[in-house]
């Protein structure tokens, strides 16, 4: 038997946890296997430390839209875990010890500005051929639809409409939406189809319309450094990730005047709850140009 499911009879037989309680935890630490099986080769649940913890409670709250509570929950999980592991032998750190769980008040999502962007997409050279190519694309799509990480990987040839000028997402529970997009991005898309068929020729083997260097499916720590990289070049903020590009349109899309019921739609929010962030971020930057403009501000 596995780790998680050795820890999950002690769980009922020991602990006494309800089966409810059991299922979650199997869950949380399926989902943390999954994450740092993602980031790295290498990593097992010995090696994992603080680092790639704090990482993943990043992730499920930036990536995954997650609530603290959720996210508390997980963390809960796999504390619980490691106590286990040492308890029996397994490892000799708790890699959960010092990290804090979330605080119940989210911050505002942080989003890059619209001529930071402009700037990065008109005027910052990327390398010639395939991969700046590929590269300039994804920052291009993801700014322009308000995708995640997973379903911009997750996208394949055909889900590029061209006679309807729009995308097809697959989205958390397999749920699909239709994101309509610019003439400008099907037409890097079709030039970038034909710079990977012709750069790969017989030697691709992706399945997706995003291929790594070496013509495969891309990763998730590809698409998260080549975001990172491209975003340093025009803004000096900490978090330059995937799904700040995501905040960054959603932003965009308000400030714009766009219906929040229509962006809700977009970014395939279950809860209006959820994409409601967007209008308290709109208003903090309301204050912020009163309070540098006003006189008696």
């Amino acid at each position: 038997m596995t780790l998680i499911a050795n820890f999950l009879d002690y769980l009922r037989a020991e602990l006494n946890r309800s089966e409810r309680t059991v299922e979650n935890y199997g869950t949380a630490l399926r989902e943390f296997q999954t994450f740092f099986n993602s980031i790295g080769e290498g990593i097992t649940w010995e090696t994992v430390d603080t680092d790639i913890v704090r990482e993943w409670i990043v992730y499920m709250m930036d990536e995954e839209d997650k609530k603290p509570a959720t996210v508390a929950l997980s963390l809960s999980a796999l504390r619980t875990f490691y106590k286990y592991l040492m308890k029996v032998g397994k490892t000799r750190k708790n890699p959960t010890a010092k990290v804090q769980s979330p605080k119940k008040s989210k911050q505002l999502p942080s989003f890059v500005k619209d001529e930071c962007i402009e700037e990065l997409l008109d005027n910052v050279d990327f390398p010639q051929g395939f991969e700046g190519r590929r590269d300039r694309l994804i920052i291009l799509m993801l700014y322009s639809t308000g995708m995640r990480r997973a379903e911009i990987l997750g996208l394949q040839d055909k889900d590029i409409l061209q006679n309807e000028q729009a995308i097809k997402v697959t989205g958390k529970r397999m749920k699909q939406r239709i994101i309509p997009v610019s003439t400008e991005l099907l037409s890097e898309i079709d030039e970038y189809i034909r710079l990977r068929d012709e750069h790969f020729g017989n030697g691709f083997e992706g399945t997706k319309l995003l291929v790594g260097n070496k013509g495969k499916d891309m990763r998730p720590d590809e698409i998260h450094r080549i975001v990172t990289q491209s975003l340093s070049t025009v803004t000096s903020q900490k978090k330059r990730s995937p799904h700040v590009l995501r905040h960054s349109f959603a932003t965009a899309m308000l400030n714009n005047g766009a219906d929040l019921q229509a962006i809700q739609q977009l970014l395939g929010h279950e809860s209006l709850e959820t994409t409601q962030v967007y209008t308290h971020l709109s208003f903090e930057e309301l204050k912020n140009v009163y309070n540098k403009a006003h006189p008696r501000s």
